[in-house]
């Protein structure tokens, strides 16, 4: 039996949305690249009951809901922090659910993560923590990480010269996010998984996020999941939105349809 590496071979403001966001011909006739089947998973109450998702490759979709609906614990379940109670998770048409830990490993090295508040290491420079995957996953020398470290922090419109040897301590909520995000891409990966990427952000902060998170899709052509519950950012980057109510898919559609939706409940959460 091969190896779950093997198996991977070959793998504006104003509530407007421009023309690039839309569900193009090429995004709907996509594979699927990751698949959340029939999900059911309880801690000390149930948190997801019967989620379906599915997100195709090139795609950005975003999971909007309130607070304590279960959005993080998706990307915990496709990254295989989590297994459900219940249901299938498939990344790369691999049913992740029941592989062994190294099976694991293996596929979320072609993911990467973007936290919350960007959870870089405080002890490390802004290079180490861009470079920290890199040195883990890979036998690459060190100028070819410094390479890339570089490219990376270019990517995200950071000054590599003025950053590397800052602490995170050093540098603006905004500035420490996008650091998150050339982490998040050192290593090339085809998905890319955000929590929340603008909490705690001011408006412009916003903005620039909104604009890497469009781009990584536009450049590279990477896949994302953006969870969040800021609903301008969502709809901004995303080409379908799924809304989270109660451990369920309430709504799946683009952000047009959701707001011309008059269901009651969407048009609260709107509201």
């Amino acid at each position: 039996m091969s190896t779950a590496e093997d198996r991977l071979d070959g793998l504006p403001r104003g509530r407007t949305f421009p023309a690039e966001r839309s569900q193009g011909p090429a995004i709907r006739t996509a594979p699927t690249v990751i698949e959340l089947e029939d999900v059911w998973l309880a801690f000390d109450r149930p948190v997801l009951r019967g989620v379906d998702l599915n997100v195709r490759e090139g795609e950005t979709v975003a999971v909007l809901g309130e607070s304590g609906t279960g959005k993080s614990t998706l990307l915990k379940l496709i990254l295989r922090l989590l297994v459900p109670d219940r249901g299938r998770v498939c990344v790369f048409r691999e049913d992740i659910v029941n592989l062994s830990f190294e099976e694991a490993l293996a596929i979320r090295r072609h993911m990467g993560m973007v936290f919350q508040y960007a959870a870089l290491f405080d002890s490390l420079t802004v290079y180490e923590n861009v470079a920290y995957a890199l040195r883990e996953n890979t036998d690459l020398p060190e100028g070819e990480i410094e390479a890339i470290v570089r490219e990376r922090l270019e990517f995200v419109n950071l000054d590599p010269d003025r950053v590397m040897a800052q602490l995170p301590g050093e540098l603006s909520g905004g500035m420490r996010k996008r650091v998150g995000i050339a982490r998040a891409i050192a290593a090339d990966p085809e998905i890319v998984l955000y929590d929340e990427p603008t909490a705690g952000l001011d408006p412009l902060a916003v903005d620039t996020i909104v604009d890497l998170t469009r781009k990584l899709q536009a450049e590279l052509g990477v896949t994302s999941i953006v969870v969040t519950h800021d609903i301008d950012a969502g709809f901004r980057v995303a080409n379908r939105v799924n809304l989270l109510r109660d451990g369920r898919i309430v709504f799946e559609g683009t952000p047009e349809e959701m707001l011309a939706s008059e269901d009651p409940y969407i048009r609260a959460f709107l509201g």
